[in-house]
C-alpha cells in the first residue's frame, strides 16, 4: 500500500514538473516582444486620399511593393483631412509598428505627433510631401519630388515659348490644396521662373484641390471673370483635365486658344498632351513604393539614410508624349 502511494506521489510530481516545463517554454517563446523578433517588418502608412490618378497610382505602387518586399502594410486613407492622419499615426504608435510612413495633407502642425512617434522609438519616413518642422530629427528622411523644380521647369518652358511676345501674356493658375507642399512649392518655382519676363503676368490664382471637379469649377470662374486668358498653369494633370471641359464649353480650343501647362504626367494627362490639348507637362512620378520599402528595411535595421531622397523625373512636349504613351505605367 505504502509502495502504491509512493508511486502515485512520484507520478503527480512528474506531471507538475512537466506542466511547469511546458509553461516555462511557452513564456520564453512569447516574451521579449514575440513577433517583433521574427524579422518581419510592419509598416503603418497614411495616404492623403484618392483625389487624383496620380494618388491612385501612388497607392497601388506602395501596396504592391510592400507585398513584394514581404512587409506587412497597415494602410489608412486620410480623405484629405489632417486630423485623420494624426489619428492614424497615433493608432500605429499604439500598435507598435516598426515604421511609420505618410504623405502629409499639409505642411504644418505635425511636431506633436511626430515627437510621440520618436519617443516610442518608431522611425518615420515622409513620402511625396514634406513638413515644415524645424526639428529634422522628428523623421528619418523624405522621399519624393522637388516641387519647386517642377514649377520652375514649367515656367522656363513658358518663358522660352513666349520670348517673342511684345504685349501682356495673361496666365491663370490652378493651385493644389491650400497649405500643401506641392501647391506652395510649384507656385513658388513657377513664379520665380516667369519673373524674368515682365510680359508674363499671373492674373488669377486659386486652389482647385488637385481634383478634376475643382479644376473645372475654378476654370469656369476664371473664364467668366477674365475675357482674355492666354495660358493656364495647373498644379496637376487632373485639374488641367477638368479645366479642359470648362475651356471647351466656353467655345475655346484647349492647347491653341489657351496654352495649358500641367504637372504629373499620368496617362490621361499624357493622352491630352499627345492629342494637342495640353502643351507641356513636368513629370512627378508616383511610383515611390520600391524605394519606400527599401528605406523601411534600412531604418528598421538602424542604418543611416540620406535626409532627402529625390525621384528621377523629366518633362514632356506633345511629340515626346506620343513616344512615351505606349509604355506608360501609370
Amino acid at each position: 500500500m505504502r509502495k502504491m502511494r509512493t508511486q502515485r506521489a512520484i507520478a503527480v510530481l512528474a506531471s507538475v514538473l512537466l506542466i511547469g516545463g511546458v509553461a516555462a517554454c511557452g513564456n520564453s517563446d512569447t516574451g521579449g516582444g514575440g513577433s517583433k523578433d521574427d524579422g518581419k517588418i510592419t509598416m503603418g502608412f497614411s495616404q492623403v486620399g484618392a483625389e487624383s490618378g496620380w494618388r491612385t497610382a501612388n497607392t497601388t505602387s506602395i501596396k504592391e511593393s510592400a507585398a513584394a518586399a514581404g512587409i506587412e502594410l497597415k494602410f489608412d486613407d486620410a480623405q484629405q483631412k489632417q486630423e485623420n492622419q494624426i489619428k492614424a499615426i497615433r493608432n500605429y504608435i499604439q500598435q507598435k509598428v516598426d515604421v511609420i510612413a505618410f504623405s502629409p495633407v499639409v505642411e504644418s502642425g505635425w511636431d506633436t505627433v511626430l515627437k510621440e512617434a520618436k519617443d516610442a522609438g518608431i522611425p518615420v519616413i515622409l513620402t511625396d510631401r514634406s513638413v515644415d518642422s524645424a526639428d529634422k530629427t522628428l523623421y528619418k528622411t523624405f522621399l519624393g519630388s522637388d516641387f519647386v523644380k517642377e514649377g520652375k521647369l514649367a515656367g522656363e518652358w513658358l518663358v522660352e515659348q513666349k520670348k517673342g511676345a511684345t504685349g501682356p501674356v495673361n496666365i491663370v493658375e490652378l493651385q493644389g490644396n491650400t497649405g500643401a507642399a506641392p501647391a506652395n512649392d510649384r507656385k513658388k518655382g513657377f513664379g520665380e521662373a516667369i519673373a524674368v519676363n515682365p510680359n508674363l503676368k499671373i492674373i488669377a490664382s486659386q486652389p482647385g484641390d488637385f481634383t478634376r471637379a475643382g479644376g473645372k469649377q475654378v476654370m469656369e470662374q476664371f473664364l467668366k471673370a477674365n475675357p482674355k486668358i492666354d495660358v493656364l498653369f495647373a498644379h496637376n494633370d487632373d485639374m488641367g483635365l477638368g479645366a479642359l471641359e470648362a475651356i471647351t464649353a466656353a467655345g475655346k480650343v484647349p492647347g491653341k486658344d489657351i496654352t495649358i501647362i500641367t504637372v504629373d504626367a499620368v496617362k490621361d494627362g499624357m493622352q491630352a498632351l499627345a492629342d494637342g490639348k495640353f502643351n507641356f507637362i513636368a513629370e512627378c512620378s508616383p511610383l515611390l513604393g520600391p524605394q519606400l520599402m527599401d528605406l523601411a528595411k534600412k531604418v528598421k535595421a538602424g542604418e543611416t539614410v540620406p535626409p532627402r531622397i529625390e525621384t528621377e523625373e523629366t518633362t514632356f512636349t506633345q511629340e515626346q508624349a506620343k513616344e512615351a504613351l505606349p509604355n506608360r505605367k501609370y
